[in-house]
């Protein structure tokens, strides 16, 4: 904990949220006879190939303005800031800026932009377990454990960044899904809100964990439903630094049958779980490229709070402090690591609501397949990487312009985590890997192409000497 909190400290030291977009002009008059500087004034910022996005969106993401003085020496890494904070809105394919010299004293700025697709109306193929090797290894590959469906996302909706999400699923989990995100809602592009509802229902979920291995229970009978409804609040008065404030309400029944066979599901024998959550989450994001980050830092800070008070179903709390670090070393070669500390309260708590090692992104490479519960939990990774292979070809007989660039970069990794988990008071039935240190080590392949996609390719092994290769969709951290 102290480690990842001084390790924040020293990101702190980082230049601030934004550059100085102007220099007083009496004091470009007493140095402009300085041979060494030259200071130009931004004429103009033009913006090409953006049919669908706004012109503020991408202006909101830049520092320099017209108008603003900069030392021309400065401005071509200043520019490659501005670059990498406009890909972040992760709307665009690929973003050149560069300046057009009107005098020794004026220059232009030209921001050219290739647009993805916005309008994604695809069929749903997902796998309901953790991850691929958990349902090939744990479940033998069981198709009937897939989710199958249609889902319809509308990026950069009114090209306005907002999104628009429908999801129709059927299969394991059956869920119908809204959701509505507009990141600014008023002039000064600060304040945004989000809206989301959700309905999921289930004939087969896990009841219990048994050394670390999820036991589910099927029937032709409903078993759980599930219906939450939320709104957001999102903050962002500078580049780096968003605040967000989340409500939702959450209303989940279980059939008889589960809570005889598990009372601690919802705890005490319930069949129904009501309650409010409330969150509030901090992001400090100074990523060179968030996808798949080579540069920069992100820090995280979020605390949650599960019932208000108007229900007595669970009172729960729970804080998660993390922080990322990518460092381009040079040569191609670039080290990362990652820090994770994770808190809750009380001892007791339901079990659809426990936490783990092996949710999410919070997991010990090598115990992919293993669910190592606990209230509280510590994680760090470090991975060392080299790019071996990178370039772009243009694809001609593919007729959606916006994928015919199809990009590839492919890096060779080497990478150790470690972590623990405290296991819950008298949770015995899964306790063989809680409270002790667990580190897993090894080699893999990275696969990095166009619209943020990233194949992983990893051969592990952890403390128990347990090795295999194991697969995943998405960066480590």
């Amino acid at each position: 904990m102290f480690a990842l909190l001084f390790s924040f400290l020293l990101a702190q030291t980082s230049p601030p949220d934004s550059v100085d977009k102007s220099l007083n002009t009496s004091y470009l008059l007493i140095n402009s006879d300085t041979s060494a500087t030259r200071y130009v004034e931004i004429d103009n910022i033009f913006i090409i190939g953006n049919k669908v996005t706004k012109n503020r969106i991408i202006l909101r993401e830049m520092d320099v303005q017209i108008g603003s003085f900069y030392d021309y020496q400065d401005l071509r890494e200043i520019l490659e800031k501005e670059k990498y904070k406009i890909q972040n809105l992760r709307l665009f394919n690929s973003v050149e800026i560069s300046t057009l010299d009107l005098s020794p004293n004026k220059v232009d700025i030209v921001v050219r932009v290739k647009e993805r697709w916005y309008t994604f109306p695809a069929p749903i193929f997902d796998l309901v377990d953790r991850n691929f090797n958990d349902w090939w290894q744990n479940r033998d590959g069981n198709l009937g454990r897939t989710n199958f469906g249609v889902k319809l996302t509308k990026n950069n909706f009114r090209g306005r960044n907002e999104s628009l999400r429908l999801v129709a699923q059927f299969g394991f989990t059956q869920n119908f899904r809204l959701a509505y995100r507009i990141p600014q809602i008023d002039k000064s592009q600060k304040h945004g809100l989000s809206f989301a509802f959700d309905y999921s229902e289930n004939k087969n979920i896990g009841i219990n964990t048994l050394d670390h291995l999820q036991t589910f229970f099927d029937a032709e009978e409903l078993l759980r439903i599930r219906r939450n409804f939320g709104i957001g609040y999102r903050f962002r008065k500078s580049f780096y630094t968003t605040h967000n404030v989340e409500v939702a309400y959450n209303h989940n029944s279980i059939s008889d049958t589960i809570a005889a066979l598990n009372p601690e599901y919802y705890g005490n024998g319930r069949v129904d779980q009501t309650y409010f959550r409330i969150k509030y989450s901090m992001i400090i994001d100074r990523r060179d490229f968030s996808p798949y980050p080579l540069k920069g830092y992100r820090f995280d800070f979020q605390a949650s709070k599960l019932g208000l008070g108007f229900f007595n179903d669970i009172d729960q709390t729970e804080f998660n402090v993390s922080l990322s670090r990518f460092y381009d070393v040079g040569k191609n070669f670039y080290f990362a690591n990652y820090s994770s500390v994770f808190i809750s309260t009380p001892e007791n708590q339901p079990y659809a609501n426990i936490s783990a090692l092996g949710f999410r992104k919070d997991f010990i490479r090598g115990y992919e397949l293993f669910l190592i519960e606990g209230r509280n939990y510590y994680l760090n990774r470090t991975t060392f990487k080299k790019k071996i292979l990178s370039f772009k070809k243009r694809i001609g007989i593919i007729p959606i312009e916006q994928f015919r660039e199809f990009p590839l970069d492919v890096y060779i990794k080497s990478y150790f985590d470690a972590g623990y988990a405290e296991n819950y008071p008298d949770y015995e039935q899964s306790e063989r890997l809680a409270n002790r240190f667990l580190f897993g080590t090894g080699l893999g392949i990275d696969f990095v192409t166009y619209y943020d996609s990233v194949f992983r390719f990893e051969y592990s092994v952890n403390r128990e000497r347990e090795a295999g290769l194991f697969f995943h969709l998405k960066k480590e951290f």
